[in-house]
């Protein structure tokens, strides 16, 4: 099975709702969760789904699992400082600029059209796949997953077009896509200093231009994503200066 159809698995639904809940506020440090009956029974799933959950947030650091003595939600870790991708490979970092500026341009030609024309042709169909999408970016744990699925969604507004000369020039950037996405969206964290929630709704505020069928909402929309990645690029107060020895 491919990952764009990959389905959640029971355990990992559990897991992500509860993790949604301490990051809202709904679970606080130090209160203690429901016997893992009781949970089991709120999700309608087996305990051993319940126990899967647990242990995974244990092992994220999320919960407090005390034999015996019940499970208590642990402080949330503090995000790490976003970091500029040239801290990662200094020496390739220029032609991987360049690279990126290059398709930058590109997809702010190509994908604002794509994105109007989408809102405007978009069927059923499409909204449900943009909608599985970004169901799998919000609940998966797996940071290449859900490049994968960002890469899947942009495709998608060139397949939500229903101009096959569209999305044959969309697939065609299909493999710079998958090359480039981890650049940007460590650029895009960079420039943001926020988290993946904030990415996380600028897909969404796309989708929801193109679901309801306005196409200069959704041009702006695309732009705006676009422009954050590109404005770090260009902006010499974002430039990584790697420190004097």
């Amino acid at each position: 099975m491919n990952n764009r159809q990959r389905p959640l698995k029971q355990y990992e639904w559990v897991m992500s709702d509860l993790k949604k809940q301490m990051h809202e506020g709904l679970l606080q440090p130090g209160d203690r969760l429901s016997s893992v009956v009781d949970l089991a029974a709120e999700y309608n799933v087996g305990r051993s789904t319940i126990r899967e959950a647990l242990s995974a947030l244990k092992a994220m650091g999320l919960l407090d699992i005390k034999q015996g003595g019940g499970t208590f939600v642990k402080a949330l870790p503090a995000e790490p400082e976003p970091v500029h991708p040239m801290q990662r490979y200094a020496d390739l970092w220029e032609g991987r600029a360049a690279s990126l500026r290059h398709l930058l341009e590109v997809r702010r030609v190509l994908e604002t059209g794509c994105a109007a024309l989408a809102a405007q042709h978009r069927t059923d169909e499409d909204i449900a796949v943009f909608e599985r999408l970004i169901t799998e970016m919000k609940q998966s744990e797996d940071e290449h997953f859900i490049e994968q699925a960002d890469v899947q969604f942009h495709q998608q507004i060139g397949i939500a077009t229903h101009n096959p000369l569209l999305l044959e020039l969309m697939e065609s950037l299909s493999n710079k896509l998958h090359e480039s996405m981890k650049d940007m969206r460590a650029l895009w964290f960079y420039a943001e200093r926020s988290s993946a929630e904030r990415l996380l709704q600028e897909h969404i505020r796309i989708y929801e231009a193109i679901a309801n069928q306005d196409a200069k909402e959704a041009t702006a929309r695309m732009e705006l994503h676009i422009s954050k990645v590109e404005q770090v690029l260009n902006e010499k107060k974002a430039e990584y200066r790697a420190p004097q020895p």
